[in-house]
């Protein structure tokens, strides 16, 4: 019996593969926008990272994690997503942007995403009415709260358990406001 590892490693190159499958269907010359969201250790950085290894040539990745402007800057992020990245880049601009310091807690280095290279960009509040509009694919990963609580806080340790409730809340916000759900092209199930 396949573990439960084994079957979300199986279900996230599933879901890069219909990406890939999707990305591949677009038309010689569009310019690519993947928006991956999810709830915190659904599986977002994963998927993105596979996406990549499968990519041939250049492609970016811009991380949510890189953008929310601390513990409480879901929404702030995911605005500053579309207005400093998507924006520029359908209008066929580089985009310049400040990766936040999560050390210092506060605005950190420039940052610049070509409008030239085609982008994945991944992380929770991915994924609006906005965003999407801009976005060639989104995609959606639905997982349990039990398996991603696990996902996430192995991943992340100790720095993030005294912040989950405080981030889920804000998820739960952006599931409500935003339903990215709804607007996602391709959505996974992910154990």
């Amino acid at each position: 019996m396949p573990s439960s590892a084994d079957d979300f490693d199986a279900a996230l190159e599933r879901a890069a593969a219909d990406v890939w499958d999707a990305v591949r269907s677009l038309h010689d010359g569009a310019r690519v926008i993947v928006l991956i969201d999810g709830r915190s250790g659904a599986g977002k950085t994963t998927l993105a990272s596979l996406l990549r290894e499968r990519w041939p040539g250049g492609v970016q990745v811009v991380a949510l994690d890189d953008i929310y402007p601390g513990w409480d800057g879901l929404a702030a992020g995911a605005e500053t997503l579309t207005s400093a990245i998507l924006d520029p880049l359908s209008a066929g601009r580089d985009a310049h942007w400040r990766r936040w310091d999560w050390a210092a807690s506060a605005p950190g280095a420039w940052m610049t995403t070509r409008a030239d290279l085609p982008l994945i960009a991944e992380g929770c509040g991915a994924i609006t009415a906005a965003s999407a509009a801009r976005a060639s694919i989104s995609v959606w990963l639905e997982s349990p709260q039990d398996a991603r609580r696990t996902r996430a806080l192995a991943r992340d340790g100790e720095a993030y358990r005294p912040h989950w409730d405080r981030w889920a809340a804000q998820e739960a916000r952006h599931l409500a406001d935003d339903d990215p759900r709804s607007h996602a092209t391709i959505v996974v199930d992910v154990p």
